[in-house]
């Protein structure tokens, strides 16, 4: 293995020197970056992301208006490590880290071994691997002076049902890891944060889990650990719908989105004690299928006037899926991974759900929904928000370029 320290080959026979791309000066201009940079989107055929078989080949490309990892069905694992910039790190510096990630990121996702990978052999089953870089508001500043920082890229306003820790909180560069296979993205995200180390340290990790891959039918919502089917609400990827609610056209931004993630802890030792009548009240919704109390299937419209033969809603008026309703204009594409740490002394969990959305303005979209939910939501009784950040998710970038690279311009 000798062949794969500073310089190594990718599958197509090219030499790279990480030790070049280190010393910032080989990669100043784009064609230099071209030069290390191969078209990966073509590197091999991307199979369908519903393919109930589980290929450990699958891919997704790289390359493209938009990031990667957004409007897709999710993958089965997923990392957020979000990290905090050195003091020293310059604005040149941090085109030289962006470069470094692109770059193992385009190669990873495509079944291609990273630059100064000494355990090549996991890039062989990337099973649907992304990478999506995100930023704080510590990015646009450096970048761009203080000025320039849009204050939605600030914390959330405070809501009363949080109980922040501050070690799942904000931070500067965000990295979203997703794929089917566990070991390939425990993997991928050993050697992102190899490739950042010198640059930046980790603020926090957070990782997460849904149904394993082909366990559910194409299309089907998973299950958060509440037991409750999650996600039922959403647009669909690929529609007009879903480039409506989550792309922005502003500025540097423009192609990419903002992005909230949310730790919420869930009382399920407190949940126990509540029996299914009272949990499905609760959250408007069946237990077993996820309809709506007034319907029979999952995605049957909820009947918000519908009444009990005493007269009172069926759906109680403060149950979770009336307060979480929007109004046509104040849509997200939200995204759930379960975590579970398990017990500890008399408690039996501690476990949770990373909360992810995605909207083309925080402000409008997602904000009114979290205040209505902060405000009076029966469900808040057996969950708390213990972590917050806001991210800006920039465009993506063609062969040759970096992701953020519209920041700089």
């Amino acid at each position: 293995m000798s062949d794969q320290g500073d310089h190594l080959s990718d599958k197509g026979g090219e030499r790279l020197s990480r030790r070049r791309l280190l010393a910032g000066g080989a990669i100043a201009g784009a064609g230099a970056a071209a030069a290390v940079t191969v078209d990966l989107s073509a590197s091999g055929a991307t199979l369908s992301q519903q393919d109930e078989e589980l290929n450990g080949e699958a891919t997704i490309p790289f390359h493209g208006p938009h990031q990667a990892g957004i409007e897709m069905v999710p993958q089965a694992h997923q990392n957020l490590v979000a990290l905090q910039l050195r003091e020293e790190v310059t604005k040149d510096d941090l085109v030289r880290l962006l470069r470094i990630l692109t770059d193992d990121a385009a190669r990873m996702t495509q079944g291609i071994y990273a630059l100064a990978d000494s355990e090549p052999e996991f890039a062989s089953t990337p099973a649907r691997l992304t990478v999506t870089i995100g930023f704080g508001p510590a990015v646009v500043r450096l970048v761009r002076g203080e000025v320039a920082v849009p204050t939605w890229l600030e914390p959330l306003p405070p809501f009363t049902i949080d109980r922040l820790e501050p070690e799942w909180n904000d931070g500067d560069l965000l990295l979203q890891i997703a794929s089917d296979d566990p070991i390939t993205l425990a993997h991928s995200t050993r050697m992102l944060l190899k490739d950042s180390r010198t640059f930046a340290t980790v603020k926090w990790q957070q990782t997460g889990f849904r149904n394993a891959h082909g366990s559910l039918a194409p299309g089907m919502s998973m299950r958060n650990l509440l037991g409750q089917i999650d996600g039922t609400v959403n647009p669909a990827p690929g529609s007009d719908e879903f480039a409506n609610t989550v792309w922005s056209d502003h500025d540097w931004l423009a192609g990419g989105t903002t992005m909230v993630v949310r730790r919420i802890e869930m009382l399920l030792d407190k949940w126990d004690r509540l029996d299914r009548s009272g949990r499905e009240a609760s959250v408007g919704r069946r237990m077993d299928n996820g309809a709506p109390l007034t319907g029979e299937l999952e995605h049957d419209e909820p009947d918000f006037e519908a009444t009990t033969p005493v007269g009172f809603p069926v759906i109680a008026e403060f149950a979770h899926v009336r307060r979480a309703r929007h109004n046509g204009e104040e849509k997200i594409f939200r995204r759930g991974y379960n975590y579970d740490l398990g017990g500890s002394g008399t408690q039996v969990s501690d476990a949770g759900l990373v909360f992810t959305s995605f909207q083309a303005d925080l402000y409008a979209q997602f904000l009114p929904i979290q205040q209505r939910l902060a405000a009076l939501d029966l469900l808040n009784e057996w969950i708390v928000p213990i972590g917050s950040a806001v991210f800006a998710i920039p465009p993506g970038t063609s062969p040759g370029g970096f992701i953020g690279e519209t920041l700089f311009s």
